[in-house]
């Protein structure tokens, strides 16, 4: 294999192109006129191109090479796009959280996928204190979750359980106990 001249991408480097790339196409779909309805056309035509260039590689790997594909996060992406990813969805979003788990029980905080139904993942959503801080704690699984399986429509909040306080049925009819100062009641 042919050495690739120049370093290789790192992380924030694709994610500001991929960022950028976002950008630049939604600017071009604002654009009236033929000439960026011809860019947008070639845009999808290459896409399309390099997705059957992918799939044809795809072809070609013995079922077990696909792993260290699908760890890479621009490579999984691209398997997403093109609808070849290997793993199915439910799996895709639980690796998501258990990669954010760290990060969210630094905070006091976790989540745990309670299903996938109709393109919605429901994730039950714990952390510490009166819950005003589950905002940041949501945004951080929606994105994570999205970013593994941008097919989902959705994610929505399951509210953990919370046991029904229990007061025993005898305390209801006991006299409140006084001291001594205030008294019979």
């Amino acid at each position: 294999m042919a050495d690739r001249a120049g370093p290789r991408l790192d992380a924030a480097a694709v994610a500001e192109r991929l960022d950028a790339l976002e950008d630049l196409l939604a600017h071009l779909e604002q654009v009236p006129g033929a000439t960026a309805g011809k860019a947008l056309d070639a845009v999808a035509l290459l896409t399309e191109l390099y997705g059957e260039a992918l799939a044809r590689i795809m072809d070609h790997l013995p079922p077990d090479a696909a792993g260290p594909l699908v760890e890479d996060d621009l490579v999984g992406h691209l398997l997403v796009l093109h609808d070849l990813h290997p793993l199915p969805v439910a799996e895709r979003a639980a690796r998501a959280l258990a990669r954010l788990r760290p990060a969210l029980r630094e905070r006091g905080a976790d989540a745990e996928l309670v299903a996938l139904e109709n393109g919605v993942a429901r994730v039950r959503l714990q952390a510490r204190g009166c819950g005003s801080g589950l905002a940041p704690i949501q945004e951080a699984v929606e994105a994570a979750l999205t970013a593994a399986a941008p097919e989902l429509s959705g994610v929505e909040p399951v509210r953990p359980e919370r046991p029904p306080a229990f007061v025993p049925a005898d305390s209801l009819f006991r006299r409140p106990a006084t001291t001594a100062a205030e008294g019979p009641a």
